[in-house]
């Protein structure tokens, strides 16, 4: 019975372990995933439906300044582009930005690669690419490359591309490869020139002092009066389908690794079981020596709560500290086989991130504790209920 009760103790040390372990690497690759995010795609951005003549980006940066929750704001043109040089082709989405504006609302352009944002000069069509895309086209610092744009040219043969010569000023390198390898980034009048844009067709890129509370900020921020006037959205507009499947699938995680628990704590109730059973003429004396029904039952509540709580205890213990280390030990799994477990292609990171939250922990832990005292209620019933006469007749 010891033994099938040290083997339940640490069944509820096991799942406990891997539950906190689990959920701490889920909340890590939510957390970095979603700071990746925030650190290329825009925290917000607004722009006008139908600008009048007289409306341009200049009084959206008017309607924002100084509220609360804007850090900074920064006009820009955005469009589609294929970019080609040495023969490769690559499709891109090209911004066009005021440098000493678009530093203030982005954080990658600080460590370029090779040059500088502020290398950009108006009418003078130099162009930043993303690290990815410029050497899947062969680009160079120094080097020129074609932009084309989906519009064409009317001509009297028909519809042909509109082209444009670039120089490379510039590569950078921002952390996610989905970015890097379509990122490209140019003067905003040189990209308001190329795809023919005036002033009402720049919008506003605005970066938010509490990025997570971004719905309730720009829907402060807007007067009603405007609302019909401008299109608004922020960054979980674009990306709360995935942040949503996370959410879902850390709830199943939780559910179906709890089974874990559960399978054990069964253990636990039979070994209690078996106790009752063994214990029979033992019970049976001790009633007749005045000890009453919930007296018995305590003992077994006990004996049972002694494997829930240590085995709770212990991997709570041993749970975060897996979590705490998770990433080193990948790390030396990687360089010890020489695989990849965590490629930044897929997850936007090349390591396994781990973030232990305390409330995750406490409810693990108090689950642990629950399931472990409703393993206790059929045994100590059943001793409870034990009849002294009956059970000491054979004695």
């Amino acid at each position: 019975m010891s033994f099938i009760s040290m083997i339940s103790m640490v069944g509820i040390t096991l799942g406990v372990v891997v539950l906190i372990l689990v959920l701490s690497v889920v909340n890590g690759f939510q957390k970095e995933i979603r700071g990746q995010l925030l650190n290329v795609a825009p925290h917000a951005e607004m722009g006008y439906i139908q600008a009048d003549e007289h409306e341009t980006w200049r009084d959206l940066q008017k309607l924002v300044a100084n509220q609360n929750g804007v850090a900074a704001t920064a006009p820009y043109v955005a469009g589609q582009a294929l970019l080609a040089s040495s023969g490769e082709v690559r499709g891109a989405q090209l911004r066009g930005v005021l440098p000493e504006q678009e530093n203030q609302v982005i954080d990658y352009a600080k460590d370029m690669l090779a040059g500088s944002l502020n290398d950009l000069k108006a009418d003078e069509f130099g162009i930043v690419l993303g690290e990815g895309l410029a050497e899947n086209i062969g680009a160079e610092m120094g080097g020129k490359i074609t932009v084309i744009t989906p519009e064409g040219n009317v001509t009297p043969a028909g519809v042909v591309p509109r082209l444009k010569q670039f120089n490379v000023v510039g590569i950078i390198k921002t952390g996610v490869d989905e970015a890097d390898n379509a990122l490209a980034i140019t003067h905003l009048e040189d990209a308001q020139k190329l795809y023919r844009l005036g002033n009402e067709g720049v919008a506003l890129r605005l970066k938010l002092q509490d990025p997570q509370n971004a719905p309730a900020v720009m829907q402060k921020l807007i007067p009603d009066s405007q609302l019909e006037k401008l299109w608004v959205r922020n960054w979980t507009d674009n990306n709360r389908s995935y942040f949503n499947a996370v959410e879902m699938e850390k709830r199943l995680l939780t559910l179906l690794l709890t089974c874990i628990i559960i399978v054990a704590v069964f253990n636990l109730v039979s070994s209690l079981v078996m106790a009752v059973t063994e214990k029979q003429s033992d019970i049976a004396i001790l009633r007749t020596l005045g000890m009453s029904p919930r007296g018995v039952m305590n003992i077994f509540i006990v004996q049972g709560m002694v494997a829930g709580v240590l085995g709770t205890f212990f991997g709570v213990i041993f749970g975060l500290l897996l979590a705490w280390k998770i990433g080193v030990i990948v790390a030396f799994v990687e360089q010890m086989f020489g695989v990849q477990l965590v490629s930044a292609k897929v997850y936007f990171i090349n390591y396994l991130p781990s973030d232990i939250q305390a409330a995750d922990v406490i409810s693990v832990a108090v689950i642990s504790l629950i399931l472990s005292f409703l393993a206790t209620i059929y045994p100590s019933l059943s001793a409870a209920k034990t009849q002294p006469a009956e059970a000491l007749r054979y004695e």
